[in-house]
């Protein structure tokens, strides 16, 4: 008795006699495989793309940013920011500008010319020197910052944080509005809704360091005065190891100095994070997706027990029928990842357009995802292959 043989080609079209004969459920299977790869390929790709955004923001404001405060706590040591502190700051090469502030204290201000304010609103008050406003970058939404001229002569002028300006109920500069900060009157010049660098001023009130100097001294060691230095690219670290000589020669010990970050281990670790967290995710809709074949699957061969009990009675052997559904399996996850990889990637280049991103695919990743969902549909039909191999011919043709 000769051995029943199946050609490859007849198991081909034998798979795609079954998968056309159920459009419906065929598609409805593959969609489950769709979804699982499409979502493991967007999730990755926006993952990859998100991260890079993320390393090129954070490597464009740590890497230029120094900040030098008022003492070592550590050491019992406490060194006031000098006076010229920004001109010394900006001696150095590679910085773009400098500038001191520190936290006055909380009073009570008051809005001057406000009969109904009953009660006085307590906000930060803040030395800010005129080369701070440089180095914080603020972005001015009404009137303007004040200059050196104005720091230098201790004029009584204050630039509000968007928060503090709406606590005191200041919408607009076109009224010249002043208030007053221990019964001492102080003219809003401008008003600033973010900054680059040092976001507390933002819920703050910032007179210039030669008013606030000639009326309430100099900072208090619980003040936190800090130096914030804006360097240029590539400079910042240098900047940090010449900073506490510039502004303390004699005790060069006496400031604490922090010096940018490593731009590429915070980067690496954002990435990590995002990385393994969408990748968890795209892995359980995968899931999800091989689940659903799996399911699909078995219940087409418990629906086929007479067709397939009809193929062992004709000389087909367990292996082939085994087989046949593998291939019907693994065919499914072929077309749900190719169709779930296009899907993916369309999603990824989309968004990156619409937040005008680079997109960043990797190749292994977009050539891979359909062997992946091949991978996934074989699997997911080797139970429902090992019960149709078991069909026995008598048993299914008495159903």
């Amino acid at each position: 008795m000769n051995r029943s043989r199946i050609s490859a080609r007849d198991l081909v079209d034998e798979c795609v006699a079954a998968l056309v004969v159920r459009p419906g459920r065929t598609c409805l299977t593959a969609l489950g495989v769709v979804l699982g790869i499409g979502t493991f390929v967007s999730v990755v790709g926006l993952a990859a793309t998100a991260s890079g955004q993320i390393g090129e923001r954070f490597d464009v404001l740590a890497a230029t940013t120094v900040l030098a405060s008022d003492g070592r706590e550590d050491l019992g040591e406490r060194f006031p920011i000098p006076p010229d502190a920004d001109a010394r700051a900006r001696s150095l090469n590679g910085v773009r500008a400098a500038g001191s502030l520190w936290t006055v204290r909380q009073p009570g201000l008051g809005l001057e010319g406000a009969p109904t304010t009953d009660q006085p609103v307590t906000l930060d008050l803040m030395a800010v020197s005129a080369g701070a406003w440089e180095a914080l970058q603020p972005r001015v939404v009404e009137g303007r910052t004040y200059d050196e001229v104005a720091d230098a002569a201790g004029l009584h002028v204050a630039v509000l944080g968007s928060s503090a300006a709406v606590r005191l109920g200041i919408s607009t500069l076109e009224t010249r509005p002043a208030i007053t900060i221990d019964d001492v009157p102080f003219t809003v010049v401008g008003v600033v809704d973010d900054v680059v660098r040092s976001p507390e001023v933002l819920l703050a009130v910032s007179i210039p360091r030669g008013t606030a100097e000639a009326i309430w001294g100099q900072p208090q060691p619980n003040a936190a005065a800090t130096e914030v230095v804006s360097t240029d690219p590539g400079a910042a670290t240098q900047v940090a190891d010449e900073l506490p000589y510039a502004l303390s020669p004699e005790a060069p010990g006496s400031l604490r100095v922090t010096p940018p970050p490593d731009p590429r281990t915070l980067r690496d670790s954002v990435a990590g994070d995002l990385n393994t967290l969408f990748v968890v995710l795209a892995l359980v809709c995968l899931l999800v997706g091989a689940v659903g074949i799996a399911n699909t699957t078995l219940v087409a061969v418990l629906e086929r027990t007479s067709e397939i009990g009809l193929r062992r009675a004709l000389g087909a052997t367990p292996h082939q029928v085994a087989t046949q559904v593998m291939v019907e399996s693994a065919t499914l996850g072929g077309l749900g990842g190719l169709v779930g990889t296009s899907v993916g990637v369309v999603v990824v280049v989309t968004v990156s357009t619409v937040r005008e991103w680079t997109a960043v695919m990797s190749p292994l990743l977009t050539f891979g995802a359909p062997g992946v969902g091949v991978l996934i549909g074989t699997l997911a039909g080797l139970y429902p292959a090992l019960r149709a191999a078991r069909i026995e011919p008598s048993q299914a043709l008495r159903q």
